[in-house]
């Protein structure tokens, strides 16, 4: 169970823009407790160290993508899902553009903790497995032809458009919608 507190928060925002701007390595402890005005104790009261904030981050990422999911469901209750399918691409194709400009929070962390057996790694395996089962069960539900393959593609183009918005700008995105787009046959 996540106890949550003001301090706790601010620490946990402070760091997730702190580590998405400026990398998780790059940035140390006391300078998160610095920005974020929390003593080491609370930190240490909420987290046991930096590796337990990271997974909170990458946590709080990965909550912020299934809300992004449920929204598109939300706006257009009565959408097949083809139409879902659709808002769900446009949906990341805008969130890359207004929230992840400096790529994919879940491949920067993975950079930066190159151990596959760790807990970092763990967090980011668990978001990818859900994005990809997801998005399988979408299409599947949309008659896509093969569920499967079509995720991992748009798994794929996702990845590529967030490394290619942080490099070449917020045009990608427009370039992801129409591959995507013609992935799972909308267009």
């Amino acid at each position: 169970m996540t106890v949550t507190s003001a301090p706790r928060d601010r620490l946990l925002q402070t760091a997730a823009a702190l580590f998405y701007r400026e990398g998780i390595n790059g940035v140390g402890v006391d300078r998160v407790l610095s920005e974020a005005g929390v003593t080491r104790a609370t930190m240490y009261r909420h987290f046991p160290g930096k590796e337990a904030l990271v997974v909170a981050y990458l946590e709080q990422e990965d909550a912020h993508l299934r809300d992004l999911f449920a929204a598109a469901a939300q706006a257009a209750p009565d959408a097949g899902p083809r139409d879902l399918l659709a808002l769900v691409i446009d949906g990341v194709a805008d969130d890359a553009t207004r929230h992840h400009t400096r790529g994919c929070p879940f491949i920067n962390a993975s950079a930066e903790f190159p151990d596959a057996r760790g807990e970092v790694r763990a967090v980011v395996r668990r978001h990818r497995d859900w994005f990809r089962s997801t998005l399988a069960a979408l299409a599947e539900a949309a008659g896509v032809e093969d569920p499967q393959a079509t995720a991992a593609a748009l798994v794929l183009l996702r990845d590529a458009m967030l490394v290619g918005a942080y490099l070449d700008g917020a045009e990608v995105a427009a370039d992801f919608r129409r591959t995507a787009r013609a992935a799972v046959g909308l267009d």
